[in-house]
């Protein structure tokens, strides 16, 4: 049996989501191919550089060395894995209700794996499971935007795509097609982006409570303040 907490409450924006009266947790897993294993197949050089996973409380050694636990854990033993997850999430449904807020949950906190395609030891996936609770995370994988978009993945799981400096013409294409983009900007937010109207992503983390068809502003954090790749993008009006 797998004694390793797997579900965080995750970072002081996940907590925002509070005063909207939802409870977000969610899997941070060791990103990239830190763990041996790679969790982030659609990486850029940029976005490798400036992850959020050495911010905050990810500078502290023992939380790489957990994170890179739980990563084996989902690799090498997936079945205990979902086993525990389901526990997981069956009580943060529980702990929130009595507080009267909904729980919400993000499995790629600092990873982009394809949760639709993990059958767990039910046999379903995950989101078949808890087919009432809302699952949400951002992906770089057009194929996986565009099935989110083309109504393909389970209605509880929201996407959001997420540009770096090589996939700004996808980036754009998702945009045509009605989705939503997180950018990252450098200081401030514009107010529109390639002509798209930009909304504040960090008032909150409840990406699936944006409206269709915007570009979800990020300010730069932790190592992304650092980059030079164009990950981060000049904070001007286009």
């Amino acid at each position: 049996m797998i004694k390793q907490t797997l579900l965080t409450s995750g970072n002081a924006k996940i907590t925002k989501g509070e005063a909207f009266g939802y409870i977000t947790k969610g899997i941070h897993l060791a990103p990239a191919n830190l763990s041996g294993y790679e969790v982030c197949r659609w990486r850029s050089k940029g976005c490798t550089m400036a992850c959020l996973n050495t911010a905050g409380r990810g500078q502290m050694n023992s939380v790489q060395q957990s994170r890179i636990a739980k990563t084996k854990l989902f690799f090498e033993q997936k079945m205990d894995f979902f086993a525990k997850l389901s526990k997981e999430i069956a009580s943060t449904i529980k702990s929130s209700l009595k507080k009267e807020m909904q729980a919400v949950f993000r499995l790629n906190l600092t990873s982009d794996i394809s949760w639709e395609n993990e059958i767990n030891e039910d046999g379903v996936t995950i989101f078949e499971k808890f087919d009432k609770t809302q699952f949400y995370d951002y992906t770089k994988s057009f194929k996986r935007m565009k099935a989110f978009l083309n109504g393909e993945l389970p209605s509880n799981y929201h996407l959001t795509f997420s540009c770096s400096e090589s996939n700004e013409k996808i980036a754009k294409l998702v945009l045509e097609m009605g989705g939503n983009v997180a950018v990252v900007f450098r200081n401030q937010l514009p107010s529109t982006w390639n002509g798209v109207e930009v909304v504040n992503g960090d008032e909150s983390d409840l990406r699936f409570l944006d409206k269709q068809g915007v570009v979800v502003g990020l300010i730069e954090k932790g190592l992304a303040k650092k980059d030079s790749t164009g990950f981060v993008k000049e904070g001007v009006n286009s």
